[in-house]
């Protein structure tokens, strides 16, 4: 059985059925709505993955690689950022279109139309591109979206994913409706809405989501703390 915990924003623990335990988008300190703190992790972590650089995305992620010796898996272009300016030591470079086998399963990176910026000290000289993440552990498949725009990219994903985690809060990321086309063309079996009610600008009714869902999938809403089991 492999956990899919929730801890707000694009925020996501997962822990494997060999035991490893993942990080996505470890915005944490400054969440709002986060229900846990950068110490939950520190007494194991052995993965941290990082869809792209803002700000509510790397949250705490530097301060939990060097507590924790997690491996970052990201793109090239952040792999060599935290490498050279946050003297990261392990790391796994990826990037869009490619797959790889870890010892939890297997990531497969996504394109995920957004920003690229990185929100780090001398990060001015890196140009990224931001991502979405395939996961595949326990014979489930997660489509993990990032922050991202609707695309007709998305149809490829069909017949692929068991589980799509999607943003709905419009303004930086695609809207509800959006959201709704996007689990329509992928068609999983569970679709769950993420990165919105964080702030005002993006306090967005998952009702919308779940209505432009239809019967394309089951929706589930988590809150901060609930657990996905696969």
């Amino acid at each position: 059985m492999v956990q899919w915990i929730f801890h707000g924003q694009c925020c996501w623990e997962v822990i494997t059925d060999n035991e490893m335990r993942l990080i996505i988008d470890p915005f944490l300190t400054d969440n709002p709505i986060a229900d846990v703190g950068p110490d939950h992790f520190e007494d194991k972590l052995d993965y941290l993955l990082l869809t792209h650089g803002h700000s509510d995305h790397i949250g705490d992620a530097w301060d939990l690689i060097r507590a924790t010796g997690a491996t970052l898996i990201s793109t090239y272009e952040i792999v060599r950022y935290a490498q050279e300016r946050q003297q990261v030591q392990n790391a796994h470079p990826m990037h869009i279109g490619g797959g790889f086998d870890f010892p939890f399963g297997r990531v497969k990176l996504t394109s995920a139309p957004h920003g690229g910026k990185i929100d780090g000290e001398g990060a001015e000289g890196y140009t990224t591109v931001p991502v979405g993440f395939l996961v595949t552990s326990g014979g489930q498949t997660v489509y993990h979206a990032g922050d991202t725009g609707l695309t007709k990219d998305m149809e490829l994903l069909r017949g692929q994913v068991d589980v799509a985690i999607v943003p709905i809060g419009d303004n930086f990321t695609m809207g509800p409706e959006d959201a709704g086309r996007a689990i329509q063309m992928i068609e999983p079996s569970i679709a769950i809405p993420m990165h919105y009610k964080t702030w005002e600008m993006i306090d967005v009714d998952p009702a919308r989501f779940i209505k432009a869902v239809g019967d394309a999938a089951e929706v589930r809403v988590l809150e901060p703390g609930d657990v996905l089991e696969l």
